[in-house]
Parts: C-alpha cells; structure tokens; sequence
C-alpha cells in the first residue's frame, strides 16, 4: 500500500495554499529533531539519560535528564531554518530569539513542552513532545515576550509526537487532525491516521483522583455522578484511566474519545491550574477542537483566553463534545 509521508503531505497543503514554504519547513524540521528525540527515548539507561538532571526549570520543577537533552535538540534543529523568529519552552526563564542569517524576516514564533510527562521517564511509560506555531506580527523589529501572548485561536499550526510502542506525530495546520508514524526502516513519517475524529460521546474520563479532596464542588459533584454508573443521575457506566502524560491521555481521546480533566483547585500552587497555556492547554485544546472535541478552561473556551505571561497555567478540561457540555452544566449549576 503506497502511504503518504509527512513531506508529501506538507507539499500538497502548500500547494493548496494553507501552508507556505517557511512553515512546511518549520513542522518538517521539527518532526525531524523528535525522531533524534525518539532514538534517545528507546535508548534510555542504555544512554545513561535517565534520571533527575540536577536542575529546575522556571516552575521550580525538578528537570529530568532528557527534558534537558530533548529542550536542546529542538533549539539546536530550529535556530537555523530562516522559518522562526524567537522559541519559547516550559523548560527556559524566557524566549530566545533565533540567529536568522535569512535576508527576509522569519514569518514564525515556536512553542514546545520538550518532553511532557517525565514523571513517567524512569518507568518505561509513554511520553512525548507537545508544540504550537504563531505567527510572528512583528516581524520588522526585535523579538520580545508580549509577541508571544496570543490567544489560542490564532495558532497556525499545532500538535504533538507521542513516544510509545510506535513513535506518532499528531498534527493539525487548521485543516482537521491527522496522525503521521514515524517508519525507522524507511526513516519518514507516513500518513496513518487520516481526518481524526473524536466521537461526541463518551463513558471515559482521565483525572488524578489523589486530586480529588481538593477539587471545588462541581467537579467533585460531576465525577462522583460518573462514579456512580448507571444507578446515577448520568445512567451510564464510565471507565477511568490516568497515564499522568498529558500526550499520552490525549492521544487514547483522540484515538478513541474521552475526556481528560486537569482542574484548577483550592490548593495555592494549582489554584489557577496546573498545566501551561501556551506550551499544554492551547496547542491540546486547538487538536481537540479540529478533531469535533471541546476544550474549556472551566468557565472559558481555553483558546479565547488571552495570555498575560509565558508560562501561564490554567485549568483544563478537553475531549468529547458532549461530556465536556455535560460537565460545563455541572460548573455552571455550582455558581
């Protein structure tokens, strides 16, 4: 069966307008850098790359061996392309501008969580390498962070690469949702998940239930509704799965539907959420949506949100479109 790669499909969106030149060369850059991330990943003690780097990232997290190495990987394959600007990363203080050596300005600014999920690193567990694209509005001048603080909905391009059993690129330029696997044999990533969809119901929900005792009233009303199966108020049995990688939990939604919970709460660190806007929420929450999903902060459409700082955090609740209205009546009714 003759399969189209990532390239031929980035041509073809070109060729239809919905991409430019620069900006099929930023994604193919980038897929290409994970697959040096990926080589890594299977490597693991082999490489002598797990474990605890010895350092903290911005959040005051604890860096892992790999969130360093991955981090680097794709500010080294992005610095040059002439495609972007400035790169910003859950993993830096702050945003560094490229050396450009093009004559013309480059059209993009490039986001990545470098390695999401490292929790699951030292067990063997899938992670992956999560990025968004804008465009650059201010092109003729320097760089700065304010460039970066776009809503959402002004993403150009956006998705993820799952390190599994297979390695998987999920994509979307605005034009649907489609899933590339990366052939090792054939060293390109072909089309295998065309048009991806997420069914508009559900009876699966991913959430930290350790969580639980700190969630606000909705939230704990909702799951216990769904904790109760078909005797409850919701009349249906639900299943629940947490990998504790945001990548991972997503691409079983997307795959197969669900919906994936990661509430803001009543403790200080989380009370304006855990996960990142600009590098988890925005980028997910854009997928969900071209796949038929919904993503919600709460009480907001995550991708209206307009970001007041680099590594803003907020509440997310993404996937089935009918779950997640279900549970927006839940938030609602507790006000």
């Amino acid at each position: 069966m003759n399969q189209i790669t990532l390239s031929q499909f980035l041509l073809q969106a070109e060729q239809q307008t919905h991409i430019d030149a620069p900006l099929r060369l930023l994604i193919e850059t980038l897929a290409n850098s994970c697959v040096a991330i990926a080589n890594a990943v299977s490597q693991g003690a082999l490489a002598d790359i797990l474990g605890a780097h010895g350092t903290e990232n911005i959040q005051g997290e604890v860096q892992q061996k790999l969130d360093v190495l991955a981090n680097d990987k794709l500010l080294a394959a992005n610095a040059w392309t002439g495609s972007v600007a400035a790169m910003a990363s859950e993993e830096m203080d702050t945003i560094v501008p490229t050396d450009n050596a093009s004559p013309t300005p480059a059209n993009y600014l490039l986001l990545f969580d470098p390695l999401d999920g490292s929790s699951n690193i030292d067990v063997n567990v899938s992670i992956g390498t999560i990025f968004s694209v804008l465009r650059n509005n201010n092109a003729n001048a320097e760089v700065s962070e304010k460039d970066f603080l776009q809503p959402g909905h002004q993403q150009i391009a956006a998705g993820y690469i799952v390190y599994g059993p297979q390695t998987q690129l999920v994509l979307t330029i605005g034009q649907g949702v489609h899933g590339f696997t990366l052939d090792r044999q054939q060293g390109n990533w072909q089309l295998t998940h065309a048009d991806m969809r997420i069914p508009v119901d559900t009876s699966e929900f991913a959430i930290n239930m350790s969580n639980q005792r700190h969630w606000d009233s909705a939230i704990q009303a909702y799951i216990q509704d769904c904790l109760a199966g078909e005797e409850g108020p919701l009349e249906k049995n639900y299943n629940m799965r947490w990998i504790a990688s945001m990548v991972a939990d997503v691409h079983r939604l997307l795959t197969r539907g669900g919906v994936f919970m990661y509430p803001r709460d009543k403790r200080p660190s989380t009370q304006d959420g855990k996960l990142r806007l600009l590098y988890e929420a925005n980028p997910m929450g854009w997928l969900v949506e071209q796949a038929g999903g919904s993503a919600i902060d709460g009480n907001h459409r995550i991708l209206d949100i307009t970001p007041t700082h680099l590594h803003q955090r907020v509440g997310v609740i993404l996937g089935s479109k009918n779950e997640i209205a279900t549970i927006a009546r839940y938030i609602k009714a507790s006000k």
